[in-house]
């Protein structure tokens, strides 16, 4: 695949890197390079993880070396075209999320921030399907591409001891979910009754790399309701 370099990582590991841009073209590339070595089921390859522009590839040395881990990505990587890639089946993945008040005790302080209105950045950021780049952080937490810019908003000064799961932040450019309680410095605005992460699920984490997220409005009793049911809508 053209722009493609293959670096060591460490003596256990190597890296498919196809440039220093972000790009959802780029991400495609990505993924079907995945799916394709994932098709291939290689003795001794134990781990892919996919990033905005670059795949990990883990392996057991014992098992196979580097130079062959290397000639494998190189020849899977070969057989793949801008058609392969534009191919990925889109995924969308429709997430409600209650906005604002003590769902999102933020949104307030992001209307003065951002001179629009409450109403206005609801719209904006649900109005938008949200690609998954890559998941990281947390487990289950999603790196998503595509924000409009006029929500944009710096993280708190002061981040946050402890934010619950479920919350819907916005941090710079980017927005996204917070997948269990943790500390964290992004603006909240929602909150969803979805499960990003259950580790007693048999898919533990909700989201792919690759998948789209669309945030659908809901109201407070809609997501009493819900969560009471587990998150589904």
């Amino acid at each position: 695949m053209a722009g493609m370099r293959i670096l060591p990582a460490g003596d256990r590991a190597l890296v498919a890197d196809f440039g220093n841009v972000i790009s959802e073209d780029v991400n495609r590339k990505v993924n079907a390079l995945k799916k394709s070595l994932s098709a291939e089921k290689a003795a001794g390859v134990r781990e892919m993880i996919p990033t905005y522009r670059s795949l990990l590839v883990e392996y057991n040395p014992s098992i196979i070396t580097m130079q062959e881990l290397s000639r494998r990505i190189e020849a899977a990587a070969a057989e793949l075209d801008g058609a392969a890639a534009d191919a990925e089946k889109k995924r969308v993945l429709e997430i409600p999320c209650c906005y604002g008040g003590k769902y999102g005790e933020d949104l307030a302080g992001m209307a003065e921030l951002t001179g629009l209105s409450e109403k206005e950045i609801i719209d904006i950021h649900a109005g938008t399907e949200y690609r998954v780049y890559m998941l990281g952080f947390l487990p289950g937490f999603v790196y998503l591409g595509g924000m409009d810019e006029r929500i944009a908003a710096p993280r708190l000064k002061t981040p946050r001891v402890s934010i619950p799961a479920g919350s819907v932040g916005i941090g710079g450019s980017q927005t996204g979910v917070y997948p269990m309680a943790s500390p964290g410095g992004w603006r909240l605005i929602g909150m969803t009754p979805t499960p990003f992460y259950d580790p007693t699920s048999e898919k533990p984490v909700l989201c792919e790399a690759g998948d789209y997220i669309r945030f659908v409005p809901i109201t407070p009793d809609e997501y009493e309701r819900l969560k009471k049911e587990g998150g589904a809508s």
